[in-house]
């Protein structure tokens, strides 16, 4: 392999959990809920799926289904899903679903998994290109920046700035371009496997991890040092 590519939300970082998301927007912006009453609406947000990155809508009302399927397209296809679905969970304010939108593109929402590190530098280390390809409607580049991973990357290829999501092979074919490499040279590593899996139509390797919270998931990214071997 000469080059490695990576998903972010699930993959390499995890997201905060929605308790945490929405107590940080309250504190924000100064309004206060009663524990019963902002534990009730967190496990509401979490139902409907509203947090970017963290659970997906246990039932995605009808009227979001068609912009729901292409929500990564683009900017404001993404914010327009996810502030939806947000909207139909009752708050103090209803300020507060585009603040809890602003709030999950902050670096601090975001925790790299405790192995990210040390794998992508260790890549580094061996000459492998590393790309980062997400299905996003922001940019997560500030994320690796503040957490210090930034070093290790070499190309970002995000859906919205491409128009085209995962699994389409197109945006595979991307990110292979701009690290130079043929793609039967590549492994891309997800946890989606719909999504991530679109990489094989293009004769990529893929190897999945499980999307859990940062402290379950301490050294899943490792057995990649195995599967790409000296470089």
């Amino acid at each position: 392999m000469t080059a490695v590519l990576f998903d972010f939300s699930g993959t390499l970082f995890r997201i905060e959990s929605t308790e945490s998301w929405l107590r940080a927007v309250l504190r924000e912006t100064g309004i206060a809920l009663p524990e019963p009453e902002l534990a009730k609406a967190a496990r509401a947000l979490e139902s409907a799926g509203a947090m970017p990155g963290g659970a997906r809508p246990e039932r995605l009302p009808a009227e979001f289904a068609e912009m729901w399927a292409v929500r990564d397209q683009s900017a404001e296809l993404h914010r327009a899903a996810f502030t939806g679905v947000s909207r139909q969970v009752p708050l103090p304010d209803p300020a507060l679903h585009d603040a809890l939108y602003d709030r999950h593109m902050m670096p601090a929402a975001w925790t790299p998994y405790p192995d990210a590190e040390f794998v992508l530098r260790t890549l580094r280390e061996r000459g492998i290109a590393v790309g980062v390809v997400s299905n996003i409607g922001w940019d997560l580049r500030p994320v690796f920046r503040e957490h210090g991973l930034d070093a290790y990357v070499d190309a970002y290829v995000l859906s919205y700035e491409h128009g085209i999501q995962k699994p389409d092979p197109r945006l595979f074919a991307v990110a292979c371009e701009a690290l130079g490499v043929d793609p039967k040279d590549v492994l891309m590593v997800g946890d989606e496997r719909r999504s991530d899996g679109g990489a094989a139509a293009l004769g990529c390797g893929v190897h999945f991890v499980d999307h859990r919270p940062v402290t379950e998931r301490p050294d899943a990214l490792r057995p990649v040092l195995d599967l790409v071997g000296q470089g």
